[in-house]
């Protein structure tokens, strides 16, 4: 098996870059000199006075930016809290519908069931019977019937006695 590699060398001379083509043959692969490597870094750099300054003033913290980062916390702190405590009470508020729901919907339920069962227990014709054997009454004539209007009204008053 073959194996090809493409490296990237700079140059610190010249400032510039230059490709180094590896070709590995068989089935092992040749160690590298890693202790040289180590020993001799390309990379080492020395940091400049100022940048030194630079990198020692960003770490260090004043006692203002300090209080700020505090009340920035204190007050996320107090966002979330008011946020969980809001979440909390619309979970309560739509758990209490939920259970009022269920209620109103047993109360209609047994309100129809208790309906019907009373309509379907009440014997018109006993009634009929009873109201006119008994009570005297008797079905209204054509000149007796009086439509009124309400006109909004929610009750009729009577003025005068109605007359047979």
């Amino acid at each position: 098996m073959a194996y090809s590699s493409y490296r990237n060398v700079h140059s610190k001379k010249t400032n510039t870059i230059r490709k180094h083509d590896a070709y590995i043959e068989g089935n092992t692969v040749r160690k590298l000199n890693v202790v040289e490597e180590i020993q001799n870094p390309l990379d080492a750099k020395q940091l400049s006075h100022s940048t030194r300054k630079n990198r020692d003033k960003a770490l260090y913290m004043n006692l203002g930016y300090v209080l700020f980062l505090v009340a920035a916390l204190v007050s996320a702190a107090i966002i979330l809290i008011s946020y969980i405590r809001i979440q909390s009470e619309i979970i309560i508020s739509v758990r209490n519908i939920a259970s009022m729901e269920r209620e109103l919907n047993d109360l209609k339920l047994s309100n129809d069931e208790d309906y019907a069962r009373a309509a379907s227990s009440v014997d018109l014709e006993e009634i009929r019977r009873v109201a006119i054997g008994e009570l005297g009454m008797r079905y209204a004539k054509e000149g007796q019937i009086i439509n009124v209007s309400g006109e909004g009204n929610d009750y009729v008053r009577q003025l005068a006695e109605i007359r047979e």
